[in-house]
């Protein structure tokens, strides 16, 4: 049970002293307020006190493990330590279970073994194709949540595809995708939140930044590449929408890529080159 900041002492105690034999422990100092056992009536009565703020109920809180993969690519090991050069990745255990992530792309080829049954493919915005037969979707699926070369391995994975085997797609596809993500998320099961990855870009345009600002209203997390034109990534969108996490990409000696955009737009630089990753027919690439 949590009172109201600015309540006067003597206040808090009349109310205590009316739940004496349930208040089993007392805050005092870092926050105003104690917990115990309430019936069904207490409880109403406290809900409807003026001095109270709110009240929560109580849950347990567990040690967090760590897990290390041994043999890692450099992008994992990169991303786990605070220097360059490790092979090994560490992560937490719960390694993004009970968080969604959308693949906006090619697609995903979810019967890909690394991906252990947790890749769905949703939905295409291209006429007759429903797979992926590019390998970039794939690649950029395995590199989030395989179990082997993936950052989030007990994610779960959904692809909706709105760039062809060609690697193309229209600004309307695009937007007709993330419109698809806003909506499907409302009543999709993921505790842990909801992520859409968006490996894509184009000239600038506005819609297109609308959209992805759209999708960010609708409490989705969106991260999206900054581009790969060696240029600055403000005049391309979806990279220069400000609530988006635009991603430029480095290399394993920790040098911005080559061919990686850069700018004031760009959020953060994460592993780009050579990173190995899961590829079509059951393969890997890089």
């Amino acid at each position: 049970v949590k009172f109201k900041d600015g309540i006067a002492r003597i206040a808090t105690d009349e109310t205590l002293s009316a739940f004496n034999s349930k208040a089993e422990l007392v805050y005092e100092h870092a926050f105003n307020g104690f917990a115990g056992s309430l019936t069904k009536e207490e409880l109403k009565t406290l809900r409807d006190h003026p001095d109270v703020d709110f009240i929560e109920k109580d849950a347990i809180m567990r040690i967090s493990s760590i897990t290390e993969q041994n043999g890692a690519p450099w992008g994992l090991g990169r991303i786990s330590h605070s220097n360059k050069g490790s092979t090994t990745y560490r992560y937490d255990d719960s390694a993004g279970e009970g968080t969604c992530v959308y693949i906006i792309d090619t697609g995903v080829e979810a019967s890909h073994p690394e991906f252990g049954g947790r890749a769905t493919f949703l939905k295409s915005f291209i006429n007759g194709q429903n797979g992926d037969g590019n390998g970039h979707g794939t690649h950029c699926a395995g590199t989030i949540g395989s179990k082997s070369y993936g950052v989030a391995k007990k994610a779960k994975l959904f692809a909706v595809k709105v760039l062809d085997d060609q690697g193309s797609g229209s600004y309307s596809g695009v937007i007709g995708g993330m419109d698809y993500v806003a909506k499907d998320s409302k009543s999709r099961n993921c505790p842990k939140g909801h992520i859409a990855s968006m490996s894509l870009g184009g000239g600038y345009s506005a819609a297109v930044n609308q959209g992805a600002a759209a999708l960010v209203s609708s409490g989705v997390f969106l991260a999206v590449a900054a581009g790969n034109d060696n240029r600055d990534a403000q005049n391309t969108s979806p990279a220069s929408e400000p609530s988006a996490c635009t991603v430029g990409a480095t290399a394993s000696d920790d040098t911005r890529s080559t061919f990686s955009n850069y700018g004031r737009v760009v959020d953060i630089f994460a592993p780009g080159t050579g990173v190995l990753s899961t590829w079509i027919k059951g393969r890997t690439n890089t």
